[in-house]
């Protein structure tokens, strides 16, 4: 576990592990626009917080047909059986240029930030947001996770990037 200053009063931190573990007020879910689970850290996610959680994303009212999150936006519900009290699911974009996805990839790391300082929550998780099987290549993501990280900590006391090992960086091991 590394630990760096991002701003004066919040530490950014960077460990390997199981971002189902974290110990944080709210971990950040890599979720589709469905919110119903599905695979890599959505489905560990889902898994791990227990049927509760389909149930919390079920009741979040759809903005239009099979679409309860929009790419770059962010929703909160409680983690349930999880060690943090709170999941905020995000959706990035699936890669296809930097002009198109990197505005979606900095808006989903913001709206998640947003959420979590409007709850006044201290600690918060993040997995590599798209860079799964959504392809956003890992480099271009780090930086645009930390610069709005930077930009948008507001009163959070840490910012967790949770990574697995052998490059796959999606959360979980």
């Amino acid at each position: 576990m590394e630990r760096f200053v991002l701003v004066p009063t919040c530490e950014l931190v960077v460990a390997e592990g199981d971002l189902t573990k974290a110990d944080v007020d709210a971990i950040v879910n890599a979720a589709n626009q469905r919110m119903l689970g599905g695979g890599g850290v959505d489905g560990a996610i889902h898994r791990a917080a227990g049927p509760e959680l389909r149930t919390a994303c079920e009741a979040v009212p759809e903005v239009r047909p099979d679409v309860r999150c929009p790419t770059g936006e962010a929703r909160i519900t409680p983690g349930f059986r999880l060690p943090a009290r709170w999941v905020i699911h995000t959706v990035g974009p699936v890669y296809s240029r930097p002009e198109t996805s990197a505005p979606l990839l900095r808006a989903a790391y913001r709206s998640s930030l947003e959420l979590a300082n409007a709850h006044g929550l201290a600690s918060v998780a993040f997995p590599a947001i798209s860079c799964g099987v959504y392809g956003y290549p890992a480099d271009e993501a780090a930086a645009i996770a930390v610069e709005t990280c930077f930009e948008c900590a507001g009163a959070l006391a840490e910012i967790r990037f949770v990574l697995t090992s052998g490059g796959h960086n999606a959360g979980i091991v």
